[in-house]
């Protein structure tokens, strides 16, 4: 993972001034608020939160080396939590969506503390053998629905008086909630704490040298990268009113791996545009039917081929370059601006 790009829109890591920085980031914001008015509004919603659950399972293999082939059983679990809760307990939207992320946060408490003490493809291993624990409850479990799953799950009113039936309040509602989890993300990165995980993904031993616990650094990173993993699974059992088995499949934890390479592995925005393409590949490819996977197994292959560093991490890369009088950022540092243990 040595040498990964730790961009985003942060001018002094894009290698852009400030002020095409900051059109680069209104640019998405305003698409986002005029594009329920534009494109299909579930469309929009479902990328959103495919684009949030791609950023959370960027935030450990793109910041700290860690690469989980489990994460669905985070955004699964946290879809199933949210459904039942409003649907069954008659809570409001809002309380399923926190009881969903908080189921989350404490499963990926425990899968943390059993696999952070691997690393490389014994991590990897570990993560999935423990969600696919969760897809077996899943299916077996009274609660869930086995196969059916929970369906026709209500929207309702958010506080009492937003009434989510609406498609427009729904998806102002999904994209403040992608904007919050985006931004916990993105001053996750930036804080001292963002930077020892860079350390740590950069030389490891090194940090541990330097007087730092890397296993706690590691296992706080894993609970935020599966709260927002849950925070996204949540919302999406809201928007399509479905809490199913697809979300706890190990396919969907391969699919949020290629959503980051393809965007950009390592990269704050690039989850974004992985997530958004494949979304939009599955609505505008569906009508070939069963050959909807070999069609994109392909365009992935060859973009991953084509764009090494993902999309983002080309753009940046190419901006880095034409951009007069501006060099590329250093790697990660370590960790000398903060103290050990903090």
């Amino acid at each position: 993972m040595a040498g990964m790009p730790s961009a985003g829109l942060h001018p002094r890591e894009t290698g852009l001034s400030p002020r095409w920085a900051l059109i680069l980031l209104a640019l998405p914001v305003a698409a986002a608020i005029a594009g329920p008015f534009v494109l299909y509004p579930i469309f929009l919603m479902k990328a959103l939160c495919f684009a949030l659950f791609a950023c959370a399972f960027n935030l450990l293999i793109g910041y700290v080396g860690l690469l989980s082939f489990g994460h669905a059983a985070f955004m699964g679990s946290a879809a199933y939590i949210t459904a039942h809760v409003v649907k069954v307990w008659g809570f409001e939207p809002l309380a399923g969506v926190l009881a969903g992320t908080v189921v989350a946060a404490l499963l990926g408490a425990v899968f943390g503390w059993l696999a952070i003490r691997r690393q490389g493809i014994y991590f990897a291993m570990i993560t999935l053998a423990l969600a696919q624990m969760i897809y077996f409850v899943a299916l077996q479990a009274k609660f869930t629905g086995g196969e059916d799953g929970i369906q026709a799950v209500p929207r309702g009113h958010l506080l009492g008086i937003v009434d989510l039936d609406d498609p427009f309040a729904m998806y102002y509602f999904v994209l403040a909630v992608f904007l919050i989890g985006y931004a916990v993300i993105y001053r996750t990165i930036h804080s001292p704490f963002g930077q020892v995980l860079k350390a740590i993904r950069e030389n490891e031993p090194r940090a541990v040298s330097l007087g730092y616990r890397t296993d706690r650094y590691k296992l706080l990173a894993f609970i935020l990268s599966a709260t927002l993993a849950g925070l996204a699974g949540s919302t999406k059992s809201l928007v399509f009113q479905l809490a199913s088995l697809t979300d706890v499949e190990w396919q969907m934890s391969g699919e949020v791996v290629l959503m980051t390479l393809l965007g950009g592995l390592g990269t704050v925005f690039g989850p974004v545009v992985g997530a958004f393409i494949d979304v939009t590949m599955e609505n505008y490819l569906a009508q070939y039917g069963s050959w909807v996977t070999v069609i994109q197994g392909v365009i992935f292959v060859i973009c991953v081929l084509t764009f090494r560093r993902g999309v983002v991490g080309e753009i940046i890369h190419l901006a880095r370059r034409v951009s007069p009088g501006r060099s590329e950022a250093p790697p990660p540092a370590a960790v000398a601006q903060t103290a050990p243990g903090e």
